[in-house]
Formats: structure tokens, sequence, C-alpha cells
């Protein structure tokens, strides 16, 4: 599966998207052609205790669009489609003016004990992290970390989602910017509380155990909780 990541970000950390504004990019997402399962992430209304809080408070706003194939999202990112009138704000207050990037990865996904939310889950929280990279040798790089990481990351309690994406190459005519992180990845949990409970666990320490066992890389890595609305493709 392919995932479209667009990134929206404010210089200042001033800006707020409206909730009806993300109620006016749902109703847009959910029309694009082909498109399975739209996701959108806002910031938490209050912060919580996480180990990488000095990350910063991260993008106003995101999207990640999964796609069946990698024509199938080429296809939505015409010159005149929904995504290039998202890019340059869609006429939104809380998005003209933002600083627009976008990526097309590789979806790996790893299983977890429990995936479903428990029955009046109101906001999941995504914890989306990237490394923007390059490593010495990537191949050396998906290697240690797809075969070591994810396995860790299942140990966290009540985490229902793992997906690590990886470079692919692709062409677009969007008017933002694109970017090449060399990985991301997303944890999903019930919601914000429930990230911290499992951030604040001894699965951490596992965690950066890992770390400096990774091979050579530059370019740090970026973690940012966010609350989740899932969008579906229209009919």
């Amino acid at each position: 599966m392919i995932s479209l990541f667009m990134t929206f970000s404010d210089s200042t950390g001033e800006r707020r998207i409206r909730s009806d504004e993300v109620a006016t990019v749902a109703e847009l997402v959910g029309s694009i052609p082909d498109m399975t399962e739209g996701l959108l992430f806002t910031p938490l209304e209050e912060s919580v205790d996480h180990p990488y809080r000095d990350d910063g408070s991260g993008p106003v706003f995101a999207l990640q669009l999964r796609f069946p194939d990698l024509f199938a999202c080429e296809a939505a990112m015409d010159r005149d489609s929904v995504l290039a009138s998202l890019a340059t704000g869609a006429g939104l207050s809380g998005l003209t003016g933002l600083d627009v990037t976008h990526q097309v990865m590789l979806t790996r996904a790893f299983p977890v004990d429990v995936a479903a939310h428990p029955a009046g889950t109101r906001t999941p929280c995504s914890y989306l992290v990237h490394y923007a990279g390059p490593a010495e040798d990537m191949n050396a790089w998906n290697l240690h970390y797809l075969e070591h990481h994810p396995s860790i990351m299942r140990t966290f309690p009540d985490v229902r989602q793992i997906e690590i994406y990886t470079r692919i190459d692709w062409i677009d005519r969007l008017p933002s910017q694109r970017v090449e992180h060399m990985q991301r990845n997303k944890l999903v949990f019930d919601s914000p509380q429930a990230l911290a409970h499992a951030l604040g666990s001894d699965v951490i320490k596992r965690m950066r155990a890992d770390f400096v066992q990774f091979p050579p890389f530059s370019g740090g890595n970026k973690h940012f909780p966010m609350l989740t609305r899932v969008v579906r493709s229209k009919p």
C-alpha cells in the first residue's frame, strides 16, 4: 500500500486550524478518486508528557492518504486536483500561507496484539516520527530497523497500530514542496493519555538500547503526538 503525507507547518508555532475547517478538509479528502482511507492529524488540545517534547509542538495540520498503488496516488496529485488545492490552502484561512511539504512512501504494516480501539474511543492519538536522513548505507539501515524496532514497538502497552514508511520514487504536479525523508513511523494509541502511559513504560529503554545500535545516519529524528480523524473514501 502507498501513503501520501502532506504536512502543514507554521514557523511561529501560533497558527491553528479550526474544527469547521478540519471538517471541510475531510469532505474534500473523501472525494479524492481511488483513495482508500484518509487520516487527518491535528495538534493535541493539551500537552502530554513524552520523551521527545523538545522536538516542538509539531505541524499545524497533516494528512496521510492511503492508495492501493502508486499509479492511483500519482493520478490524485495532478495540478487541478483536490490535493493541489489543499496545498495552497483550499481557501481556508487556517491552511493558507503555511509551509506545505509532501512525500509518497511505501507502507509497511506490522502486527500488534490488539488492533481494535475500545468502544467509545473518541480521540485516537498517533505518534508521528520521521528520520530525515540520509543513512550511510540505506540497505543496512532498513535491514536493521525493520528486523529489530517493530518487535520492540509491539510491546508498548495498548499500541493499536505500527507502520513504518520507506522511500520510493514518484511523480506529481503539486505546488507544495517535495521532501524525501529516509523513513517515517506511526504508532497509534487510544488517546493522548494512553500514548503518554506507553512512552513512560520500560519499553522506551529497550527502544533506546536499540537506537544506539542503528547503522550510521544523519539528519536526526522528530516525534509528534497528533489527534487523529479517519476519513473513508466516498462511494
